[in-house]
């Protein structure tokens, strides 16, 4: 895996104090993991822009895909991935892109999340303005999803990305697939962006000890919740052919209604069926301190375990009750 540095730099707001200010949280997924010059043309803008922290960017070679995260207020963060996004744009043609991972856009996904101060509600709206915005400045029509989406059938991602770039070409004229924003057709080059409001998710991956891909899209089977497995849980199987290894990677929609070690040792327990280990297990991006917290109280076998036994959480709780 080609992982980036993460850079993290402190946050300056522009409206009124850092107590009461708006935070968001916006992780933009870009088809692009492999050219670092053109990762690096991508992350610059969230580098620079006041009141948008970035706080972790990886790119992997084997999904051929860019994930960044972002926090920040509403305003400053728009701004900073509208140039984000015309660099993606310009640099990317899915005509040519070829990678692990499920793509119908050059800029695939860009989810806003509340994080504090701020309301889902707030974030729809916001992801409706943006998105008419978005393809105002760029061309690309974009669908909304999750929790922004205007018809019930779009809330999952999945569906709305069904046969990816190359299917969607053709699909999108059908009045079904019919874009949101925008003319029933593609950006030429760039595709078409998904634009949504949504809960904090965790993007998990279970590596396993195969090159036989079949193992990995088997477990992914059992453990999605689409056929049958974890609820609040998607799943495809892929292959990372540099490393000699397969891939259940997730998204953990909500990891308080399924923690990681419950998806973890489901996997386990459906590999010992093939005959195959867990190598080793991967946080992608941004986590809650929660949702690792619980899954370590598990397999320590910690009986009564709160976060609140957490020095550093308590500090950071303290020193949020004075407005500091």
């Amino acid at each position: 895996m080609n992982t980036v540095t993460p850079i993290v730099k402190t946050i300056t707001w522009e409206e009124g104090t850092e107590s009461m200010a708006q935070i968001i949280e916006c992780v933009p997924n870009f088809s692009e993991g492999r050219r670092q010059d053109v990762i690096e043309a991508i992350v610059e803008p969230f580098r620079r822009r006041r009141g948008c922290a970035l706080l972790d960017y990886r790119a992997d070679a084997d999904h051929n895909r860019l994930v960044v995260s972002l926090a920040g207020a509403p305003d400053p963060i728009q701004e900073a991935l509208l140039e984000a996004a015309k660099v993606a744009v310009e640099h990317i043609d899915l005509n040519q892109h070829q990678g692990g991972h499920p793509r119908m856009g050059a800029v695939d996904v860009i989810p806003f999340v509340p994080l504090r101060n701020i309301t889902m509600e707030a974030c729809v709206e916001l992801a409706h303005r943006f998105g008419k915005r978005y393809h105002e400045e760029t061309g690309v029509p974009v669908y909304f999803y999750e929790e922004a989406a205007l018809r019930p059938e779009r809330r999952r991602l999945e569906v709305v990305r069904k046969g990816q770039y190359e299917g969607l070409k053709e699909a999108v004229t059908q009045p079904e697939r019919h874009p949101d924003v925008g003319e029933p057709r593609l950006h030429p080059t760039a595709g078409a962006t998904a634009v949504g409001a949504r809960k904090i998710l965790v993007a998990f991956n279970v590596n396993l000890g195969t090159t036989d891909v079949r193992v990995a899209k088997e477990i992914a089977k059992a453990v999605r919740s689409s056929s049958g497995g974890l609820c609040h849980v998607k799943g495809i199987g892929l292959s990372l052919e540099d490393r000699g290894l397969v891939q259940v990677s997730m998204n953990v929609v909500d990891y308080e209604k399924n923690a990681l070690y419950r998806v973890t040792e489901l996997i386990r327990m459906e590999a010992k069926r093939w005959g195959v280990p867990v190598v080793e297990t991967e946080v992608y991006g941004m986590v809650p301190a929660a949702a690792l917290l619980e899954s370590a109280a598990y397999y320590l076998q910690i009986a009564g375990f709160s976060p609140d036994q957490v020095i550093e959480l308590k500090m950071l709780e303290m020193l949020g009750s004075d407005g500091s």
